[in-house]
């Protein structure tokens, strides 16, 4: 990333608005610096020559508390500034990448670019916040203190000036080669992290998993290494911090005072008045502060930078463009799935190939298949989270011209389906919020029916608190079926027209699945269409419409025309192997 990236200006508004107010700041600094430096000049240089008394610059002295206290006064604005707008852009840096990532898909996501979205939206954007409250006010007082001071010099003394304008470009030229050294870190440092909270992730979803097989232990040897090189790399960017800060000090003092010793012999030989000579003293560490803090503030904001990057990528990660045109009525429109092969990640086969089906209004249709075969694909395709990569996905409505998915706009049409996967997406909160949609809704009487037809109510009977209970993260607090029959009773309370479900069946025994196989048919009897993946013969004899997935291993031709297609994704998906 540039000192100033233009990418940040061009995704962040408030970006903008700060950058134009530091560069307002900044030309008040050093209008206000210079001004500082001349009075107290003109106030101490007669006093110590016996020229006047310090009654006779009185007026002086007040001038330059006047500029003090507008010093102060900038600085207070430029760092409340910094920081509302530091928390504006990360907000919505923020909510962009999880934009963008959404609209890449699951399938981008499952290929490991997931817990990089995670690390990045939840921890490396706060890294952020020291580039604009630190860095950059710094890069914009280098871009005008500095200039504006060394102007004033160079026009009260040529010696002084020239002294300044050659050993000003040491400190840049260290600052560069610092700058290499501590990006490369902090892109590991940010590299390491992502890693570490990817096992963290991965080993928190499945703990419970661990524990019932006595693993729970096994993944912390490797957790622990990661932890001691994220250490590693974190110590290694602060050494690099504190060593090329005492260098850039060293060479800014260097320089002021050999501007310090030359104007200290031209005063005692005669060749400069004190008032010149103090006004010089004083602008050049102002001269060279800019740049120093610029050097050594870098450090603080390289994490930040790092992420900004990554954040850049994704945003800048070609999407495929949304259709625009209008949704039909699903409850009158079928589903036609014509040849619909998709390629499976890190495989050379397709999963579904050539799939063909007809999901027509009103009716329960099961696709069935050996594991592997690209039925929770399918589904994929059908709720417009996935392109196939051959095949088209039409909607043929019963009063309308036939139109492609792909040109349909994915807001309205997901609008009219309800998706329960495997796994059910329940949010913190009460059962109330997660079935009803909100903290003070009432539980009526369809919601009572609902909860009776999934089996529900008696789930609520056991919670202390009812559908006021608390329930964590993913449902924490119910086990796999209750949260399977929570979803259910959401999805029956839904009017969606078209519903998914990813074998609903699954972790229930044989009561609770009798109940689902109920709910599946209530929601056909009130006119909704029922896509399930189904393994269970139950499942499979209440389908009034039975679809055979089928894969198909990909020909050598294929597989390097879809890897010329997508060369990046090919590569993420080799990597990810």
């Amino acid at each position: 990333m540039k000192p100033l990236d233009p990418r940040l200006l061009r995704h962040a508004r408030a970006a903008r608005r700060y950058i134009a107010l530091t560069a307002a700041t900044g030309f008040v600094t050093a209008a206000l610096v210079v001004a500082q430096a001349l009075l107290v000049s003109h106030a101490v240089a007669p006093v110590v020559d016996g020229r006047a008394g310090w009654a006779d610059v009185a007026g002086l002295v007040g001038a330059l508390a006047a500029v003090v206290a507008g010093r102060f006064v900038v600085l207070v604005v430029q760092e409340a500034f910094a920081h509302r707008a530091a928390r504006d852009v990360v907000a919505d840096l923020r909510a962009q990448v999880l934009t963008a990532a959404v609209a890449q898909g699951p399938r981008w996501l499952a290929a490991g670019h997931g817990q990089q979205v995670v690390t990045l939206a939840t921890r490396g954007l706060d890294d952020l916040e020291p580039y604009f409250v630190r860095y950059l006010p710094q890069l914009l007082l280098a871009a005008t203190v500095t200039p504006a001071a060394l102007a004033v010099v160079l026009g009260l003394d040529l010696v002084s000036a020239l002294i300044i304008a050659a050993t000003i470009p040491l400190i840049p030229v260290f600052m560069w080669l610092i700058g290499l050294l501590t990006q490369k870190y902090a892109a590991e440092k940010l590299e390491v992290m992502t890693r570490l909270g990817a096992q963290l992730l991965d080993l928190l979803a499945g703990l419970s998993t661990l524990k019932a097989l006595g693993r729970e232990r096994g993944p912390g040897r490797r957790v622990g290494e990661l932890g001691r090189a994220y250490a590693a790399t974190t110590m290694a960017t602060l050494r690099v911090a504190f060593l090329s800060g005492a260098v850039l000090e060293f060479l800014a003092s260097i320089s002021v005072a050999l501007v310090a010793v030359v104007i200290g012999t031209r005063l005692v030989a005669g060749d400069l008045d004190l008032t010149t000579g103090l006004a010089v003293l004083m602008l050049a560490p102002e001269i060279y502060k800019p740049l120093r803090e610029v050097g050594s503030q870098f450090h603080a904001s390289a994490d930040g930078v790092a992420a900004a990057e990554q954040a850049f990528a994704v945003l800048e990660r070609p999407v495929p463009p949304a259709g625009s045109a209008p949704a039909p009525e699903l409850r009158r429109t079928t589903v036609v799935l014509d040849g619909v092969s998709v390629a499976a990640p890190g495989r050379a086969t397709w999963a579904p190939s050539r799939l063909d089906a007809r999901i027509r209004p009103g009716r329960l249709v099961a696709l069935v298949g050996p594991s592997g075969a690209g039925k929770t694909t399918a589904a994929a395709v059908v709720l417009g989270l996935l392109r196939p990569d051959a095949g088209a996905v039409r909607l043929e409505p019963a009063d309308g011209a036939p139109v492609d998915l792909a040109d349909v706009d994915p807001a309205a049409y997901r609008a009219q389906v309800a998706w329960v996967p495997q796994r059910p997406i329940i949010l913190p909160g009460t059962v109330r919020e997660n079935v009803l949609g909100a903290a003070d809704a009432p539980v009526d009487a369809p919601a009572e029916a609902a909860a009776a037809a999934t089996g529900f109510d008696r789930v609520l009977a056991a919670l202390p608190a009812g559908w006021d209970a608390v329930l964590g993260h993913g449902g924490a607090g119910l086990s796999v079926g209750q949260r399977q029959r929570l979803a259910l009773t959401r999805t029956l309370l839904g009017t969606e027209p078209l519903v998914v479900l990813d074998e609903p069946t699954a972790h229930l025994d044989a009561a609770a699945e009798r109940q689902v196989l109920d709910t599946l048919a209530a929601l056909r009897a009130a006119g909704r269409t029922v896509l399930v993946i189904a393994h269970r013969e139950a499942v499979v004899a209440l389908a009034d419409d039975v679809v055979e997935v089928r894969s198909r291993a990909a020909t050598d031709a294929e597989v390097a025309a879809l890897e010329a297609a997508a060369p990046e994704a090919a590569v993420a998906e080799e990597v990810a192997r």
